[in-house]
């Protein structure tokens, strides 16, 4: 058991390293760190202690999911580009230049929709967050 312990540590621990976890990376390892907790404590037979703590996780587990933007617009990173009709290697001006230009456009003052509008300032998020990840990965 130790072992298979100590392995999967490691593999939640390169996980975590190589981003492959996602952006709330530290509140996933909470839930697992506190899941296994909860795990251990029922395996030893403390049953009030182990479900307390499974009960505490599921409600922070749950609250994740209705802390999320109700507007929130679903797209990946290659159809945001495409919206704003940026390349691959735009930079954080080039985005926000591209979503002036387009929200000047599509903004329901000027006669646009407010879904395409939402639209635009959702592909704009994904993009600059894109971009600030990027820088923070490189280092620089």
């Amino acid at each position: 058991m130790g072992f298979l312990g100590l392995l999967a540590v490691v593999l939640v621990g390169w996980l975590w390293w190589k981003g492959h976890l996602g952006q709330d990376a530290g509140r996933k390892l909470a839930l697992a760190g506190a899941a296994g907790v909860a795990l251990w404590l029922l395996a030893r037979g403390q049953m009030v202690a182990g479900l307390g703590i499974a009960a505490a996780t599921a409600a922070f587990a749950l609250q994740g999911q209705l802390r999320r933007k109700v507007g929130a617009v679903p797209m990946d990173e290659m159809e945001a580009r495409q919206i704003l009709g940026l390349g691959l290697d735009a930079r954080e001006a080039d985005i926000l230049a591209a979503h002036r230009r387009l929200i000047a456009q599509v903004h329901p003052d000027k006669g646009g929709s407010a879904d395409l509008a939402r639209r635009v300032n959702a592909a704009r998020d994904l993009l600059l967050k894109a971009v600030a990840r990027t820088r923070t990965e490189r280092g620089s």
